[in-house]
């Protein structure tokens, strides 16, 4: 374990064998049915707060912003739409497929594409919170969010889908691309308003 970098170590210290009911659990955290509970509750509260045209115009924003956000790290995966627009980078493959740590890593399914730098999951989730934490200017629902976007992070490393530095590397496309297309929806918002 020596030749080992500390993405690796690190990975290697965060997933460990939960079980069989551990392995459901985050299979579910890091789907997408799981959520649309929350997903409801952010609807039903943007509609509350702000009325009907705020909530479609959020929602077409909160889309652009988890598809750029998606597309972006799509670029170093080479996938997705921007595939080709860096052909020439070297792309990371996932630790389950990753010569160095797949041997000692817990990896509950292999049905995944082969690269994981940079996180998708992890930048569209953090796209939704950060714009609608925004959005709804309530601590605990910040907070909550907050726990939800490391949670399903975390999901990732767990399911050996990917590197903490991926994920951190997605956070940081989501914060941007969520606090980008905030920014969009505010100004959009406020022309609604004066129809």
């Amino acid at each position: 374990m020596e030749h080992l970098n500390f993405d690796q170590r690190l990975f290697l210290l965060l997933n460990f064998d939960g079980g069989a009911v551990m392995d459901v659990v985050m299979t579910a955290i890091s789907g997408a049915v799981m959520w649309l509970p929350l997903y409801l509750f952010i609807a039903w509260a943007i509609l509350r707060k702000y009325g009907w045209k705020s909530l479609v115009s959020f929602i077409v924003c909160l889309a652009l912003a988890m598809a750029m956000a998606d597309m972006l790290c799509g670029i170093f995966k080479h996938t997705g739409l921007l595939k080709n627009l860096w052909a020439d980078f070297p792309a990371r493959h996932r630790p389950m497929f990753d010569t160095a740590v797949r041997e000692l890593a817990h990896v509950v399914s292999y049905a995944h594409g082969p690269y994981g730098t940079v996180s998708a999951h992890a930048a569209t989730t953090a796209a939704m919170g950060l714009m609608s934490a925004l959005a709804l200017r309530k601590r605990w629902y910040s907070w909550t969010i907050a726990f939800i976007v490391l949670l399903i992070s975390y999901s990732r490393i767990y399911l050996a889908c990917h590197y903490p530095q991926d994920l951190a590397l997605g956070l940081a496309v989501g914060l941007i691309s969520g606090g980008g297309l905030y920014l969009l929806w505010l100004k959009l918002d406020s022309l609604l308003k004066k129809v």
